[in-house]
């Protein structure tokens, strides 16, 4: 009976840790609005900051424990501590599973260790979980690249560029983009 009833109980405390962790939250619109912004932002300089507030966005974690796990793995990995940023994103993962940054922090780390096929799918359920997460969207062609799917990299590169046109990673095109039109 104790076989039965330790796993029951773990699977259970495993659900309710989940259940804890309020859904994201809902800023689909802002994003949008900043994307269509980014499109006819007209310089470079512009242009970096709609992209820091759409970082906002993706670094506005559901609730103050998943925030607290985020900014512990943002510290962590600003002082080269990978080990334990992967350690504090693995935590929000668990706690938040459907949070796009714990993923989309998670794979950074992974790509910074060179450990390219599990930061892959990261990236991807970031997607899943926030199909205009710019950043995730961009890492994946990164990571896509020193996978050395080329043609793959160059597709989802294009996808980004078609949200954000003046993302510094166009320079990895094989296929020179041109740089946003402006009216100057």
């Amino acid at each position: 009976m104790k076989q039965i009833l330790l796993p029951l109980a773990l699977s259970l405390s495993a659900s309710l840790a989940h259940a804890a962790c309020p859904a994201p939250k809902d800023q689909d619109a802002r994003l949008q609005a900043l994307i269509d912004a980014v499109k006819i932002a007209p310089d470079q300089t512009s242009a970096q900051l709609i992209s820091n507030e759409m970082w906002d966005i993706w670094d506005d974690a559901p609730d103050e424990k998943a925030q607290s796990l985020l900014n512990d793995g943002l510290v962590r990995r600003s002082n080269q501590d990978f080990d334990g940023a992967l350690d504090a994103f693995e935590a929000l993962i668990e706690y938040c599973p459907n949070y796009a940054e714990g993923y989309n922090q998670r794979a950074f780390i992974l790509f910074i260790k060179q450990d390219y096929p599990p930061a892959l799918i990261d990236l991807e359920r970031a997607i899943a979980l926030s199909p205009k997460h710019i950043a995730a969207i961009t890492g994946k062609a990164l990571t896509l690249i020193a996978l050395e799917r080329d043609e793959e990299a160059q597709a989802v590169l294009r996808a980004a560029l078609a949200l954000n046109p003046w993302l510094k990673e166009r320079q990895f095109l094989t296929e020179e983009a041109e740089p946003p039109k402006t009216d100057l």
